[in-house]
């Protein structure tokens, strides 16, 4: 990756932020980031990759950041003629299942609008280029494990796996999947996917299970698990996430489909305890254990009931390792948000303090 030219969308976000750190820091690409700015983007997240928070400008020449949206076809068309990538990581998207109920119309316009968006200006630079250029560039969509639909207790998701998605956010995911799909096989644009669990980490804008948990926790207020707390998840760290996208990209056959899992399957009942007894260690509570603030709340619409990934295609045609399991990378987590309230607060005091969203 090291001489390489990358536009990553939804660079500001959680999974997208990761990858810029890795691509700049560790691989030196060159990068632009772009990013609507939209609440859960945070330009904090790539401080320490040289972009100034304040200004929006970054004082590495291997980073820059164009604040655009991916339905701006003009915008996108001029990203793609000056900027001249050799690859497209397409992660902005809108991604909470909660705020999905409560307003699919966004998640359709950025997640169908916009990748169809994307597609056609990658296309359009894509048929400019010579013919190694042209064999060498890459259109990667990153995806979810979601668009499967739900699993019985047993079984898990592979790239064959039928799609039935069951909230508005899998469903839009879904159909910028199978939009991908048919620029490859319609146009021989040089298509990627990936689909992953779920991921956790450093960054993650604390609407999400894990941030909420670790700041309601901190701040003592109850800790909603939904129903009974027994749907099942497969836990991702997210640096893992970030080194198999550079890996897809790398060696990837082009219209192919990589699923990427942690083999780290939890109920969420299991998650909020173990998040608990982690705080529990490394900053006790004067009134008792951080278990005693579980509070059960009624269930969110459409609520699938298990979801997990066979990534053996990953890791036995590209060579894919995680390096974390679930209980290294989730103490990595914790102690993460203990160290760095300086990106969170902010986050709790202006953008969301932790209400409940997606009641239908």
């Amino acid at each position: 990756m090291s001489s390489k030219r990358c536009i990553v969308t939804g660079g500001c976000g959680f999974i997208g932020s990761a990858l810029v750190r890795q691509l700049v820091r560790d691989r030196g690409a060159t990068v632009l980031v772009v990013d609507k700015l939209t609440y859960a983007g945070v330009p904090e997240s790539l401080k320490e990759v040289g972009l100034d928070p304040a200004t929006l400008k970054s004082s590495n020449p291997l980073l820059s950041l164009l604040v655009a949206d991916i339905c701006d076809q003009e915008a996108m068309d001029r990203a793609f003629a000056e900027f001249r990538p050799d690859t497209i990581f397409h992660l902005a998207a809108e991604s909470h299942v909660d705020r999905s109920i409560d307003g699919p119309g966004e998640f359709v316009r950025t997640n169908v609008v916009g990748t169809a968006t994307l597609l056609q200006a990658a296309l359009g630079y894509w048929k400019t280029l010579e013919d190694d250029a042209k064999a060498a560039f890459r259109f990667q969509h990153i995806s979810t494990d979601e668009v499967y639909g739900t699993l019985g207790e047993t079984g898990f998701f592979t790239e064959n796996t039928p799609y039935s998605p069951h909230s508005p956010y899998s469903a839009s995911k879904a159909s910028s999947d199978h939009m991908v799909r048919a620029w490859h096989d319609t146009y021989g644009l040089p298509t990627l996917i990936t689909n992953c669990s779920n991921n956790y980490g450093p960054y993650h804008f604390p609407e999400k299970l894990i941030p909420l948990i670790i700041l309601n926790c901190l701040d003592g207020k109850p800790l909603p698990v939904y129903g009974k707390g027994a749907n099942v998840r497969d836990w991702l760290y997210v640096d893992d996430h970030a080194k198999a996208l550079m890996l897809v990209n790398e060696k990837g056959v082009p219209g192919e489909t990589y699923n990427v899992g942690g083999h780290n399957e939890r109920t969420n009942l299991e998650v909020v305890k173990t998040v608990c007894s982690i705080l529990d260690e490394l900053r006790p509570r004067k009134e008792g254990r951080y278990e005693d603030l579980i509070t059960y709340v009624k269930d969110r619409p459409g609520h699938d009931l298990r979801y997990a990934i066979d990534p053996a295609k990953l890791m036995n045609e590209l060579g894919w390792r995680p390096e974390e399991n679930f209980n290294t990378g989730i103490r990595k987590t914790v102690q993460w948000y203990l160290d760095n309230d300086w990106w969170w607060k902010p986050i709790h005091e202006k953008k969301y303090s932790g209400e409940r969203l997606g009641k239908g």
